[in-house]
């Protein structure tokens, strides 16, 4: 049975293999940093199951430690209370919120976010606690401040960076409004999601700063951005290549809403194949369109639903060819959808890495290729 340092060393031989670890001091992190610590039980989702459910697996147990050493997300909360230590037999269902994130996204983050010891750097989210002792290795703890919302998370973090000879400042308060005590930040990094950039963090990374947030919605597409913080209250940036999700932030989350019912409306064909909303961009730029909406369904059999307005959009194929698309409501979702989409496929189905993004007082946009290209407002 292999060791935690032998599992950490041949995790951090795969992630250098796979080009994720390009800088050797981060190398040096992933090689040290105890992920055990910060993992010590989690859930595992089980095989096959819908509605996922989800079997804990806590420390000692067989494949416990190797699981740690995986590159994956391990789940490590559900529902905003439910931890694997609370389940005492069998299974559980439920949402999850909290996790360590898998290590090469962390690590990956981390790099593209560019610090260099001495640079101020704000985490929002610490999780765990794995992802700010990673950069607490590399950076050094006195130049580090992290903000996790949730008191029980932010309670096992802090026991686990002491245990593992961590110690940055840590915060428990809402992240989106940054640091409590304000601060001039070189760098801000965010392990949660969120709808539009929170204006306190453009006040409180300065002016030649960087924030590295990943943008997601009510149907949950997401995109990670890296911006450059211009001047107070203003930043542009680009979105990168990858795919990278997060949970969004609670307080960004889509509010409670009552069982859906499909309600009849108005029918017209669609103009665009409603399977373009299951590709990783196509899903995205749809939540641009619709920023209110939440997306169910796949394939050629879609729904939209702003619960905010009662608006709904359903699609369903057609027995000769094409599709159908009902609609009801004041706002016309499949109207603004179809549009964006077919923008997109206009330029030619472009990932993510052809978009960018532009923070002022005025609003904040998202564009297509250019500043002055198609965009989009986020819900500021």
């Amino acid at each position: 049975m292999s060791t935690a340092a032998e599992l950490r060393a041949a995790l951090a031989d795969r992630l250098t293999e796979d080009g994720t670890l390009t800088e050797p001091e981060w190398s040096a992190a992933a090689r040290a940093v105890p992920r055990e610590l910060f993992t010590g039980s989690y859930f595992l989702p089980v095989a096959g199951s819908f509605p996922t459910i989800y079997r804990p697996v806590r420390e000692g147990e067989p494949g416990w430690l190797e699981g740690v050493y995986t590159n994956e997300t391990l789940i490590t909360q559900l529902d905003g209370r439910t931890r694997p230590d609370d389940v005492t037999e069998g299974t559980v269902s439920g949402s999850p919120s909290s996790s360590s994130t898998l290590p090469s996204l962390v690590l990956r983050m981390w790099q593209q976010l560019g610090a260099e010891a001495g640079d101020r750097v704000l985490e929002i989210g610490t999780g765990t606690g794995y992802s700010i002792a990673l950069g607490a290795h590399r950076l050094g703890d006195a130049d580090l401040t992290s903000v996790e919302y949730d008191p029980t998370v932010g309670k096992a973090a802090a026991e686990a960076l002491k245990a593992a000879g961590f110690a940055p400042r840590l915060i428990i308060g809402d992240g989106l409004r940054g640091d409590p005590d304000g601060g001039h930040y070189d760098r801000l990094i965010a392990t949660c999601s969120v709808r539009y950039i929170p204006l306190p963090w453009l006040r409180q990374v300065k002016p030649g700063g960087r924030i590295l947030v990943t943008l997601s919605g009510w149907s949950y597409a997401n995109a990670l951005a890296l911006l450059d913080v211009t001047a107070p209250g203003e930043a542009t940036g680009r979105f990168l290549p990858g795919y990278t999700s997060f949970m969004i932030a609670r307080p960004h989350d889509r509010p409670p809403r009552p069982t859906l019912a499909l309600l009849p409306g108005e029918e017209r064909p669609s103009r665009i194949d409603p399977a373009k909303l299951d590709d990783w961009t196509g899903g995205w730029v749809a939540q641009l369109a619709a920023p209110s909406a939440e997306r169910m369904g796949a394939g050629a059999e879609q729904i939209l639903w702003d619960v905010s307005t009662g608006s709904q959009a359903r699609t369903m194929p057609n027995p000769d060819g094409g599709w159908t698309v009902v609609q009801r409501g004041p706002v016309r979702l499949w109207d603004r959808v179809e549009g964006a989409v077919r923008r997109w496929q206009a330029a030619g189905e472009p990932h993510q890495e052809e978009f960018g993004i532009t923070v002022s007082a005025a609003g904040q946009r998202v564009w297509l290729g250019a500043e002055d290209g198609p965009g989009w407002n986020l819900p500021v």
